[in-house]
């Protein structure tokens, strides 16, 4: 998703800069001008010819039906996408609309505007084809749920099921029908900034939450009122960019590709999923947006995908600078061919598709295959049915588009609950005493824009709980709560500048004057008084997000020094992190007395903090991604591919494969996250030695809480394939049970492996399962694991 990049302006509804909006400043602006721009255009004579309702009932028949009344030039019009901004006048859209050169628009979310544009292609156009509306609704709409990585933390398919489906609900009442999302790019270099946009970097659990948002976003059918479109991206392979550094090439081995990195797209489409965004890389030296194996061999014959591809923001004509176009010309003639059915954001395809059509350089069958593919997204859709199916009657218009009613805000703490993760927690520091004297410091402490993470979509920075908010409601009437912002995020110019310039019309940060020194004291001054220290540290949000790449994972140096004095006061010091992606966490996992990981937490992430901070959650995230010891172990994920020399732990590392100046693997591992009681595992048994073709064998563990208070943990299973006719990894997730257990209980665990969970891709990149041993491992993390063997004959 680069569907508004930071360089452009544009005219976003209030909400998407949460410290920018007075009443409506820009929304009614833009309103007002559309109405006044098409009211004179609908009192216009009927059009000369429409789509045939008679056909409403066959899909095919009626898109064939439409497709043959439709000029070449209405034809190209359906494949243009338009970004709603300054850069388009009210006039100019609604002439462009009217004129069928218009096929949907993003970044408009009022009722009232959009009923505007749908007017004037239903009322005014000729075929009176309607658009649709999308919108980047990525991790919630107007209720914001946690980013990726913390959704990914819960391990809770149904939880992360409810978001998408709270989202769809919010989105679709806000006129929308489509949404560039979910983002499911495996994510193994954190330099990446929208590592914070995705779920973490294992292929089975990413695609396990592609199904679930897909089917949250979708519900029982696309063409529900209160369902929207899902468009997932980036495909292909975009999280694994060069360095970590957007944007930046792709170079990878095809059976890498189909192991590691292709199952989630797979995994969206298979679910439904009636839309792909094409990603802004290359591939192999071919930009994604050219590649005809990827977007016609693979995804349309391989994978049967029948939906719309759209194009990232502009990444048409990017081609040109990818260097494999000349000019427009040939950019628009590549990305066609290809099989980029609608152009985001840019004319070339406006400007240079009837030309190349007439020259006989683009068959008219490719244009043909995209227009059918657009018009069968909007049946799909219920667009043909109603084409003010979301949009609604004026008078049915919420009265206040920001009205509290129209949040979901338990299902939104519910969620963010189950998001955070439990780094360290030593001598039982938490939970908290409500009526403790408690000093909560730190930049990220109390801002409502940054808990909302990267792409809050129409979230409200007056909506969401901070977590001094969230502390001061829990122990209202029992203890005191002593606050001092103690840094602030930054205290470099230059990277504040940036951020600032990158949320494009809005200072999400803002400095706090006083010298550090002074800023540090006063911290200083209230952990004295206090009886634990809290910290909340991290990154602001604009850290972690797209063209966010960087070169160190640290917490940044004004940050560092608070901690650092703080911990030279000798109280207990809580670290609660907000970031995007793993930091290097080695100096404040030894600073800290406990160290819980909040991602970005969403609307309720305030509440959802305090609730674990005083205990009345227990928490229970897992990591979904490595934690590495330094930015010079990356890349560190589980699932790498065995080596040859492999170091162990306990033996000497001299000749293995490892790094001499610090302990060989990451900090904090994947699946890893602690509980304010404990589990332990029993011996591991499988039904059989043996596994026939076609069969299964059963794996069984009794997982028991040896702690004093009820709590819940995420049982994982794991395999390695022994032996096999390429490299394979040292291990591969493969299932997993979320359960809850009372002090003392205990209670067995049962999974079935059956042979698809054996299967690869060999060097031909045929799927296959080969005989041989296999070891199954069952764990509460990637690396503490009971194990057993098996023989697949």
């Amino acid at each position: 998703m680069a569907s508004c990049p930071a360089s452009l302006p544009r005219l976003a509804p209030p909400s998407a800069h949460p410290q920018s909006h007075g009443p409506s400043r820009r929304r009614l602006p833009l309103r007002a001008r559309l109405a006044a721009g098409l009211a004179a255009m609908l009192l216009a004579g009927p059009a000369a010819a429409a789509p045939d309702p008679a056909l409403l009932g066959d899909r095919q028949a009626f898109i064939a039906d439409l497709l043959g009344q439709m000029t070449l030039d209405e034809k190209i019009g359906q494949l243009r996408l338009i970004s709603i901004g300054p850069d388009m006048s009210r006039e100019r859209i609604a002439n462009e609309i009217a004129a069928g050169r218009i096929g949907g628009t993003f970044n408009s979310v009022v009722p009232a505007d959009n009923r505007a544009m749908q007017n004037a292609a239903v009322q005014r156009s000729r075929l009176k084809i309607p658009i649709f509306f999308a919108y980047d609704v990525v991790h919630g709409h107007r209720t914001i749920f946690p980013i990726g990585p913390g959704q990914a933390s819960s391990w809770n398919m149904q939880a992360i099921e409810r978001g998408a489906r709270v989202a769809a609900i919010e989105a679709s009442a806000d006129s929308l029908d489509m949404t560039f999302a979910p983002m499911v790019d495996i994510a193994r270099d954190p330099r990446w900034g929208r590592t914070s946009e995705g779920f973490g970097e294992d292929p089975y659990l990413v695609s396990r939450i592609a199904r679930a948002m897909v089917r949250g976003y979708q519900g029982d059918a696309t063409s529900r009122r209160d369902s929207i479109m899902a468009s997932v991206k980036h495909f292909a392979l975009y999280g694994a960019v060069e360095g970590g550094r957007d944007y930046n090439v792709v170079d990878m081995s095809p059976m890498r590709m189909y192991q590691d990195y292709l199952p989630p797209y797979r995994a969206a489409i298979d679910a439904g999923a009636g839309g792909v965004m094409v990603a802004l890389n290359s591939i192999n030296g071919v930009p994604a947006s050219a590649d005809t194996w990827l977007l016609q061999d693979l995804l349309r014959r391989d994978w049967r995908f029948g939906g719309v591809a759209v194009s990232d923001h502009g990444a048409i004509k990017e081609l040109i600078r990818h260097g494999v176009a000349r000019d427009d010309r040939e950019a628009a003639k590549l990305a066609i061919r290809a099989g980029v059915e609608m152009s985001m954001a840019d004319e070339l395809y406006l400007n240079e598709l009837p030309g190349l059509v007439k020259s006989g350089e683009v068959p008219i069958a490719d244009i043909d295959r995209a227009v059918r593919n657009i018009l069968g997204a909007k049946y799909d859709m219920g667009l043909f049915h109603d084409p003010y199916l979301r949009i609604g009657r004026a008078a049915d218009d919420p009265p206040d588009l920001y009205a509290e009613s129209r949040l979901h805000r338990a299902d939104a703490r519910a969620l963010a609950r189950e998001s955070l993760v439990l780094l360290e927690n030593r001598n039982r520091t938490l939970p908290l005493r409500k009526n403790a004297i408690l000093a909560l410091v730190g930049p990220l402490a109390d801002s409502p824009v940054d808990i909302m993470g990267s792409w809050s979509a129409a979230g409200r920075g007056t909506n969401p709980v901070t977590l001094r908010q969230g502390m001061e409601a829990a122990m209202r009437g029992q203890g005191r709560l002593l606050y001092a912002r103690g840094a602030n995020v930054t205290d470099d110019p230059a990277l504040v500048e940036y951020l600032n310039q990158l949320n494009w019309d809005t200072k999400e940060i803002v400095q706090d004057p006083r010298p550090p020194a002074e800023m540090i004291a006063e911290a200083v001054a209230a952990a004295r008084r206090a009886d634990v220290v809290v910290a909340a540290v991290g990154e602001s949000r604009g850290m972690s997000h797209e063209s966010s790449s960087r070169t160190t994972l640290d917490i940044p140096a004004s940050q560092r020094a608070l901690l650092a004095a703080l911990k030279a006061t000798g109280k207990p010091l809580v670290l609660v992190l907000m970031n995007g992606r793993p930091l290097d966490l080695r100096e404040a996992s030894a600073t800290a007395d406990a160290l819980l990981e909040t991602w970005f937490s969403g609307t309720e992430g305030g509440n959802a903090i305090a609730d674990v901070l005083f205990g009345d959650y227990n928490p229970s995230g897992k990591l979904p991604i490595s934690f590495p010891r330094s930015i010079g172990q990356i890349p560190t994920y589980y699932n790498h591919p065995r080596v040859g020399r492999p170091f162990t732990e306990g033996k000497p590392g001299n000749y293995t494969s490892q790094y001499f100046e610090e302990k060989t693997g990451p900090l904090y591992p994947f699946g890893y996250g602690l509980s304010y009681t404990s589990f332990s595992l029993g011996d591991l048994a499988l039904s059989s030695p043996v596994m026939a073709r076609g069969g299964r064998i059963g794996a069984r563990i009794t997982v028991k809480n040896t702690g004093d208070r009820a709590g819940a943990t995420v049982v994982q299973l794991y395999v390695r394939d022994e032996s096999a006719s390429v490299v394979r990894a040292v291990k591969e997730l493969k299932n997993f049970q979320k359960i809850s257990l009372e002090p003392g209980e205990e209670r067995i665990v049962h999974f079935d492996i059956v042979e698809d969970d054996l299967k690869f891709f060999n060097a031909r990149l045929e799927h296959v399962a080969e005989p041989g041993a296999f070891e199954v491992q069952i764990g509460l993390n990637s690396q503490d694991v009971e194990r057993a063997r098996f023989e697949l004959h």
